[in-house]
């Protein structure tokens, strides 16, 4: 498949892009910076862009199979929307494009629950975007699988446990291998469709 990987420089991103190329996929890596990627093989493609850029972006994910976002926020404890404009953008580019499926990292501080209602309101300008994140892909047409897992670590281990709608019980960690090896399976087994899923170690 031809994978368009959006946040490929960031730690799961880079997973989901060594991933793919290990598995056969072709992969797009759009960046703002193409010199952070130093990884060389025939079926990368690393392209420059804005992930909030629509027309840019609509241009780059043409002849796409899927489109995975990895993109989490700069500075987690201020104000922002980079995760709702780049949602707005990716989802408006995919409709022009003609390109109709979507894996999308967001937070399992979403779901219910104490801890949940804690880490959300520490870090309740992230949770803030990435909600309205959420909203835009299940609401904007496109063949959405949206990943919450709780606290990402670096742990060299890429199975996971996975739930539609809730977290898996006493899911505290998971590792960023492990997300990106879900992401994958999500999109080529064509599972999750239009489902919100809690993965953890």
């Amino acid at each position: 498949m031809k994978l368009f990987v959006i946040g490929a420089t960031g730690r799961t991103g880079r997973e989901i892009v060594e991933q793919a190329l290990a598995r056969g996929h072709d992969v797009t890596a759009f960046v703002r910076s193409p010199g952070i990627i130093t990884l060389r093989n025939e079926r990368l493609t690393v392209l420059k862009g804005n992930a909030t850029d629509e027309n840019g972006l609509s241009k780059a994910i043409q002849n796409h199979d899927a489109v995975l976002s990895t993109l989490g926020p700069r500075h987690p404890f201020n104000p922002g929307s980079l995760l709702h404009d780049s949602a707005l953008a990716t989802t408006g580019a995919m409709k022009r494009s003609g390109v109709k499926r979507l894996v999308i990292l967001s937070a399992a501080a979403h779901f219910p629950g104490i801890p949940n209602r804690i880490v959300s309101f520490i870090l309740r300008n992230h949770m803030r975007d990435s909600r309205a994140m959420e909203e835009i892909v299940r609401n904007d047409g496109v063949d959405w699988t949206i990943v919450r897992p709780p606290r990402l670590t670096q742990e060299d281990y890429s199975t996971y446990r996975s739930r539609e709608g809730a977290a898996p019980t006493m899911g505290f960690t998971v590792s960023r291998k492990a997300v990106a090896a879900f992401m994958l399976d999500v999109i080529e087994q064509k599972k999750h469709l239009h489902k919100i899923v809690g993965i953890a170690k």
